[in-house]
Formats: C-alpha cells, structure tokens, sequence
C-alpha cells in the first residue's frame, strides 16, 4: 500500500507517486478546519506539495497556512514569501560582500601601484643627484629661488611625451625638445643622456651654475626635474638657432653684416665678463664656441650649455681638470697644463670672433680626409704675412672699415696668444668692442671698402697649417707650442 498522499500499487509493479490534491478542487475550501485564529477561508489557496498539500491566504499584516496532514492552521505576522527571499538575501548579501571584495582589492591594487610609482621616483631622484643637489643648495651659499622642481607628468605633456618632432638640438650632454607649459611658456627641456653617477656631477653642477646667473645674454635656468629615468633641465627657449648657423650657412632672411657680427661679439664678451667677474662667484664656462651662442627673438646672443662649466673661489686663479673642451676652440696652455684658467676662456672666445671676421670653421678637414687644419693658426699666419684681408669674409670686407677690422683683428689676434698671461682679460675685451661699437655709429657715412692688400705670393693653406692626425681629433694639435712659435706682432696697414 502506499502511505497518504501518494498513489499506485507495489503488487502490481506501479511505484506510488504524489497525488495533486490542488488539481481536480481545492481542498482549502471549507469550514472544517482547527484554526489559531479567525481567518476568511474562502480566500485560501491550495499548493501541492510532496506527499500533501498547504492551504494559505492573506489577511491584513499576516499569512496563514492549512498543513493538509492535521488540518490545522497557523498564522504568521510576517509576510508568507519569507521562505522565498532568504536565499534571495543570502544571494545578496553574498554579491555585496564580493564587490567589496573586489573593489578592495582594487584600492590595493592602486596603492601598491602608488606605492611603487613614489618609491621608483625616489630612487631616480637620489641616482640622478638628488641628494648632491640638496648638498649644494643646503650651503647657504647658493641662490635657489629662481629653481623650480618639475614634476615629470607636467614635462611629459608639454613636450607630447617627448616626442622626436619636438626635437630642437642635439649634443654630447643630451637632447632638447620644446615645450610649452601649462601657463602657456614655451620652454627648451634637455633631457640628459647621462644616466651614470660618474657624470651625474657634471649635470648638477650646470643647475647649481645657472642658478647663480641673472644676465640678459645668458640662457635662464627656469628648473629641472629629477623624478625621471634621466635627469631633465628646463630652459627658456630661444627661437633663433645657434650662431654657427648664420656664420657658416647664411641666408638673406638674417643677414650677418658687419654691425650685427660687432654687435654679436660685444653681447658675448660682455656675457663671459660677466661669469668671470660680476656673479657672485667666478664662473669659468670651459665650452665657449659658435654652437653655444643662441640667437633669441631679436636676435641677440645669449650662451649656453654650462654642462662642463666651474664655481671657482675669489682668490681661485685656475682650476686643474681632466681636458675637456672641443676642439678647434681648445686653449693649447689648458691642454698642456691641464689648468684651466679665465684666460682660456678668453682663448675660445678668440676662436669665435675669428669665425664672425672670415665666416670659416675652426676646423677643416684636408681633400685627402686625414688632417685637420685649424683657423686659429691660418688666422695668426695670415696677420704676419698680410693677407688678412684675403680670408675674410666677403661681407665684412665691404662693409666694415679697414680700422674697425684691424681693430678687431688686433684683438682677436691677443685673445690667440700662446701665452695666457698675455691675453686681455673679458672685461678689457668687452670695453674695446664697446670702443669699436660707438665709433662705427658716430661716422658720419661708411667710407668705402679698401682694397684687399696684396701679399705678392701664390699663398696656399698648407703653408700655415700643422697638421693632425684624424685619429687624435680629439686633442689638440692643430696650434704650435710656445716653444715652437714666436708669438707674432700686429700687421702694420694704414686706414683709408
């Protein structure tokens, strides 16, 4: 047999199943039940169950079941579907504790990344000269208020992630880009190459360098950043290009006549006069040549690059290095000695005005391509066999005056003596430009170029010109010894 509420015979191989007691009726309806409470039956409701049945119907605020089994009825102050909705919280409860979960994990995940991001900066700032910098600045010596510290997201944006259109130069100390920062400054950043501690003081020293300088003809340090990879310095950009440039490939846009290359010479000297006598401390530049020289929006001559550059005391008169410098520029005494003096810059700057008076490099290669020839040296021969006035440049022969080309050549000629004590010093060289300046605008007319004068001979470079070896580019050959070489007197040539 089988028990109450199922259906079917065993005898007769028919397994007993549950009868639907809901299906044919409803067995709810009545008034027969043992009820809790009063309740309106006539609004109950059957649902089947296995082995049985349970009636249930609302009433206001309760639920009430019929358990078919006993016929009884029980009322509950709680809405019937309670059954129904504990899974349905479980389920909840188990979603919003698993977005917690997940949202906390990201938040972890977001500080260690943080965390990292801070740690990896520190670690580049200290290997990037940080600590070094911090040093210097904590002197008390030291002029920090014009330095400002960048942050890396900021130089990453202005110069588009540093992209290679935003390229502007190149050099041995690193590559510049131009910027344009969030107030609307367009900037020059220069983003070392250097990333060994070995070189990390030559960068640190051109910050603390800069920082000391306030001078209309010197490029202004507006920061630096050392959070990245490679350190970076934030200059203010000079639209114009380099003055080698305009020397060795002029173009009518910006003519280099002979009042703008007086006028060039004059801003230089001043600047290096400047750095060796009026900062608070003598600064020895160490890498004055053509391609230091920036041009601004006017034009005028404002150096740069103090990567190589040195602070010396007041009652310093030299300082003894490894050599650095370029050559062509290089004072022959400096490479001797290894002491490096203000006169050698005075040598270098020599170098350049020689550039602005024949619009020729510094060095050239021979047709063979194995020697090199040096300017300084073509210039000196030239002035002792009087054929200044065949090397110069064309421009400068037709619009300076035979005494104002002298007079510079002259001075040119001293900065290029072999022997440093005997070269004028920055200030004195500033004073004589500033004599040359003035007396060329109080003419009343430009008088007429003079003639080029005549040496009599078939003069050819070889004859002045030592040689060097391609493979010792790197130091300096190219000019005599003092030993080897009288220094030689002034062309004697009358003006017109």
């Amino acid at each position: 047999m089988c028990p109450p509420g199922y259906e079917g015979n065993p005898y007769l191989l028919l397994p007993c199943g549950d009868i639907d007691e809901c299906k044919d009726g409803n067995p709810c309806q009545g008034d027969d039940l043992n009820t809790t409470t009063t309740w309106n039956i006539s609004n109950a409701k059957c649902q089947n169950t296995d082995g049985g049945h349970i009636c249930y119907s609302n009433r206001t605020g309760e639920t009430c079941e019929l358990f078919a089994s006993d016929r009884v009825a029980k009322c509950y102050h709680q809405s019937r579907p309670h059954s129904q909705l504990k899974p349905i919280l479980s389920g909840l409860g188990a979603g919003i504790g698993l977005l917690s979960l997940l949202s906390g994990a990201w938040w972890v995940y977001k500080f260690v990344k943080k965390w990292k991001k801070i740690k990896r900066k520190e670690m580049f700032y200290k290997r990037n000269g940080g600590l070094l910098l911090e040093q210097q600045l904590s002197s008390g010596d030291i002029n920090v208020e014009r330095i400002k510290l960048f942050k890396c997201k900021e130089l990453q944006r202005s110069t588009n992630n540093f992209n290679a259109d935003r390229i502007i130069g190149q050099g041995g100390q690193g590559t510049v880009y131009k910027g344009m920062l969030m107030d609307g400054r367009i900037v020059a950043v220069k983003k070392s190459k250097i990333v060994d501690e070995a070189k990390l003081s030559e960068f640190i020293n051109e910050v603390v360098i800069l920082s000391q300088i306030n001078h209309r003809n010197i490029v202004q340090l507006l920061g630096c950043c050392l959070e990245t990879e490679v350190p970076l310095l934030v200059y203010e950009f000079i639209p114009n290009g380099n003055l080698s440039q305009y020397i060795h490939d002029q173009t009518e846009d910006f003519p280099l006549t002979w009042e703008i290359r007086l006028r060039i010479a004059t801003e230089i000297a001043g600047a290096l006069s400047y750095l060796h006598a009026s900062a608070s401390f003598p600064i020895y530049h160490r890498d004055i040549k053509s391609t230091n020289i920036l041009l601004d929006d006017k034009y005028r001559a404002k150096i740069a690059d103090f990567g190589t550059s040195r602070l010396v005391t007041i009652d310093q008169t030299h300082l003894t290095t490894n050599v650095h410098g370029t050559f062509g520029y290089l004072d022959p005494e400096y490479y001797q000695s290894s002491q490096f003096t203000e006169k050698s810059d005075v040598y270098s700057f020599g170098v350049v005005l020689v550039e602005l008076l024949t619009g020729k490099k510094p060095v050239t290669r021979s047709a063979e391509g194995e020697t090199y020839k040096s300017l300084a040296t073509y210039f000196i021969v030239s002035l002792q066999e009087d054929s200044l006035f065949d090397i110069l440049d064309a421009r400068v022969v037709n619009e300076g005056s035979k005494h104002g080309i002298m007079v510079v050549a002259n001075l040119a000629k001293r900065c290029l003596n072999l022997n440093g004590r005997k070269r004028p010093t920055m200030r004195e060289i500033t004073a004589e430009l500033e004599t040359i300046q003035l007396s060329e605008k109080l003419a009343d007319a430009r008088q007429p170029s003079c003639e080029r004068i005549e040496s009599g001979q078939d003069y050819r470079i070889e004859q002045w010109d030592d040689v060097v070896s391609s493979s010792t580019m790197s130091t300096w050959e190219g000019a005599p010894t003092p030993s080897s070489v009288e220094l030689l007197p002034l062309v004697s040539m009358k003006t017109c």
